[in-house]
């Protein structure tokens, strides 16, 4: 990725840039982003947006579980050492991972990261289990598993005025690609009832009584495809939170007709028939901030930065713009 950054000449990257650069967010949430330990991809991503105009000066990133390797056999297969065997499915370490860069001071010594958290510590934590109701993959796997599969971060950011905004972001598992025992689908669910324990206090870390979004991919949709979807319509409906709707154009031209939720409202686009364009992107602020306008950079195919925005990822920037 490092390679392809720097070469300078990358399809991928050149679209995602003309993205990134025809919103122009004042904070901007990345994910899928392979994680160095010196920071070199996301420096070198910064250089990039730099010369088109773009300049973050402040970012945030940690090593994401993805690609962590544990000794056991986390996915039950009955081998070790596969990308199903880490903390979080990964190849290699540092694989898939986030990062936040900001126009703004990110104070790094007060961000909570809360990926080393172990799922089994989670009240009301589901364990996956076989069907013939022994646990999955082991008692053991589920004693050392992380419930993050990439990470769950409170990030601050102090505004120009001095306010300071807490960003809860993350990255989910996909809650597909698993077997009877439905473990990537329970850890999806628990990953994002992590958020609705912490907005209420019910976790040991409790939340800053400031000001605060809810961002990231929950890799699920409240009405379609895969995936146990009370868990996302729980946060939607969450009385601290409020749903902004985004919607886009491209969205609603690309509608499934199987689908049941509102096709401008998706955000990532598999192709059909299955999954086909699912709502899966989210950026949720607390339900006492104001919101001035929301959406989904998803123009129509044959608008300017159509292409662009089909060549820079199946999944599309999602953007609220809050006044403080």
């Amino acid at each position: 990725m490092l390679r392809d950054i720097l070469r300078g000449d990358d399809p991928q990257i050149t679209a995602l840039l003309q993205v990134i650069t025809a919103v122009r967010p004042d904070v901007l949430h990345l994910t899928d982003l392979d994680y160095d330990l010196d920071g070199h991809a996301l420096t070198a991503l910064q250089n990039m947006l730099a010369t088109q105009g773009l300049d973050y000066p402040y970012r945030f990133t940690a090593h994401p579980n993805s690609g962590l390797s544990t000794p056991l056999d986390m996915d039950g297969d009955g081998r070790l050492g596969g990308p199903g065997d880490a903390q979080g499915f990964g190849f290699f370490r540092g694989q898939g991972g986030m990062a936040i860069l900001s126009r703004f001071p990110i104070p790094v010594p007060q961000v909570r990261d809360f990926s080393g958290f172990l799922w089994a510590d989670l009240p009301g934590a589901t364990a996956a289990t076989r069907p013939d109701g022994t646990p999955f993959p082991s008692t053991q796997a589920f004693g050392v598993q992380r419930l993050s599969s990439v990470g769950h971060w409170d990030v601050p950011v102090i505004l120009p005025n001095g306010t300071v905004l807490h960003l809860l972001a993350f990255h989910a598992t996909t809650p597909v690609f698993d077997g009877p025992e439905d473990h990537n689908g329970w850890r999806n669910h628990d990953e994002l009832e992590f958020w609705r324990l912490y907005l209420e206090n019910a976790l040991p870390d409790q939340p800053a009584d400031a000001p605060f979004v809810l961002l990231g991919d929950a890799n699920l949709d409240p009405a379609d495809g895969e995936g146990r979807q009370n868990a996302i319509r729980t946060l939607l409906a969450h009385p601290m939170l409020q749903d902004p709707a985004p919607e886009s154009v491209g969205g609603a031209l690309a509608a499934n007709t199987h689908h049941t939720g509102r096709p401008g409202l998706d955000t990532a686009d598999w192709g059909d028939p299955v999954p086909g364009n699912l709502r899966v992107d989210y950026v949720l602020p607390a339900h006492n901030l104001t919101v001035q306008g929301a959406g989904v950079f998803w123009p129509a195919p044959d608008a300017p930065l159509g292409d662009a925005v089909r060549k820079a990822s199946r999944h599309r920037l999602v953007w609220v713009d809050l006044v403080f």
